[in-house]
């Protein structure tokens, strides 16, 4: 199953892209949101190689996920893959200069199923599909508009 949507953002690329990398910021938002992650690369500075084996409930039961980004292109894209048991993920975060202080974002998640049940879930997900995609958007958009206020901030 695949979503994806795109956002434009009143803050420069390198800006949103700092952002984007600002890996320990999401380690502490994930942690608060009773997410377990432990750190599995030893890299000090962020890019490709970076990994992390994330505990999560989803549906009533405990979850792990092996997460590697796999490719770090500054300031233009960041994707990561994911592994479980039941599921496969790929999200990808695109950027594209649209002037100096505007910076379009592309963000893409491919989910594909590993087991029968993973398959069901997913098929059943896809009844409800313009739903998800109306909440991965607006969540994408909350996250724009997060970066927005940061750079007003800092300018």
């Amino acid at each position: 199953m695949k979503l994806s949507t795109r956002t434009d953002i009143s803050a420069p690329a390198g800006f949103v892209f700092e952002r984007l990398a600002d890996f320990g910021s999401f380690e502490r938002v994930a942690m608060r949101r009773g997410i377990t992650l432990k750190r599995l690369d030893t890299l000090s500075e962020p890019g490709a190689g970076m990994s992390w084996d994330i505990g999560f409930r989803f549906r009533g039961k405990q979850r792990q996920m092996i997460t590697d980004v796999k490719h770090f292109e500054v300031p233009e894209l960041i994707i990561y893959e994911g592994v479980s048991n039941s599921f496969e993920a790929v999200m990808d975060f695109d950027l594209t200069d649209l002037s100096k202080t505007r910076t379009r974002l592309l963000v893409g998640l491919d989910l594909r199923p590993r087991s029968l049940g993973a398959r069901l879930m997913i098929q059943s997900a896809k009844l409800g599909k313009g739903n998800l995609e109306r909440r991965f958007k607006e969540r994408i958009d909350q996250f724009a508009q997060d970066i927005e206020r940061q750079h007003e901030k800092t300018a």
